[in-house]
């Protein structure tokens, strides 16, 4: 349970400071960042590091358990860091176009689809991945000494 522990309580305190960096970052408060994907730190990549440090710690870092996770945790860190970041750019750039458009009267705003509020923030920085890594590293080696 150790593993699942770790995992779960790092993307926690994530998920947690996302508002308290951006208040840091931009000098404005967005209570919403507790429950938004994206932002700083990387839940995903906490939630990952934490899991992999977890699993070498109980079942040896030469196991095939910790190789999974880790490869998957790689994954899902590169996914992170530029796909879903660059979906996310895309979206803000397609919104952008329509918005111009309108303005320009170029555009029937009769369609609904055109009135779909999308998700601009999905991804993270490479900051925001790195900063992730760190917590959830942290997170599963503290709660390792706690519990062990």
């Amino acid at each position: 349970m150790y593993t699942l522990y770790a995992a779960g309580l790092a993307a926690l305190a994530a998920q947690i400071l996302k508002p308290f960096c951006h208040r840091l970052i931009n000098h404005e408060w967005k209570w919403k960042l507790f429950f938004a994907t994206g932002g700083m730190p990387s839940s995903h990549s906490a939630a990952v590091a934490a899991l992999a440090l977890a699993t070498g710690l109980k079942d040896g870092f030469d196991s095939t358990g910790f190789a999974i996770v880790l490869v998957f945790g790689l994954i899902v860190c590169y996914d992170a860091a530029n796909v879903r970041y660059y979906a996310g750019q895309n979206i803000e750039l397609t919104e952008k176009i329509v918005n111009d458009l309108r303005e320009l009267a170029l555009l029937s705003v009769d369609d609904p689809v055109y009135e779909k509020k999308m998700k601009e923030v999905l991804g993270h920085t490479y900051v925001e991945v790195f900063f992730g890594l760190i917590l959830g590293l942290t997170v599963s080696g503290l709660l390792y000494l706690i519990m062990h």
